[in-house]
């Protein structure tokens, strides 16, 4: 199915982009998210002069996402959890956890599907994790898991 991206998104194209795509992506998220319009000639033309406008937008997004990213870029964040005495957490350290965490430290609102964990989060320790903040600038934190108690 052929769309055109009103957005950059990143490994998929460009704003005014013309690409082919599964109909489950573009219809559940591309569409449903108004990242894209269905390939029409009408849309074709319509995007074809909004393009500017659809740029200056992206740039705007472009720059709150370089200073969230320079408010968080290589903080450490510390979260408790319950932990075995063989350092494994009971249950793991989720996007939406360290989503809060942010949130709670630094009054920075990160959606969970903009947080990817490196490696899962399931023992005590660093970790690094990757946020997405937009589709060219993404910022690395360190979670560190300490243990609130170990049950034995």
């Amino acid at each position: 199915m052929k769309v055109i991206l009103l957005e950059n998104i990143k490994r998929i194209g460009s704003i005014g982009e013309i690409i082919d795509v599964k109909r489950g992506f573009a219809r559940n998220y591309l569409i449903a998210n108004k990242k894209a319009l269905y390939a029409s000639k009408e849309n074709i033309s319509e995007v074809a002069k909004i393009k500017t406008e659809l740029s200056k937008k992206d740039n705007e997004k472009k720059q709150n996402a370089k200073s969230l990213s320079e408010k968080i870029n290589k903080k450490q964040y510390t979260v408790k959890k319950l932990s075995t005495e063989n350092k494994e957490l009971y249950g793991s350290v989720k996007p939406t956890e360290i989503s809060k965490l942010i949130y709670e430290e630094d009054k920075v609102e990160i959606k969970p599907s903009m947080i990817q964990p490196i490696t899962e989060i399931k023992t005590l320790g660093k970790f690094k994790v990757k946020i997405y903040l937009h589709s060219e600038v993404d910022a690395e934190i360190i979670v560190n898991v300490e243990s609130s108690e170990a049950i034995k």
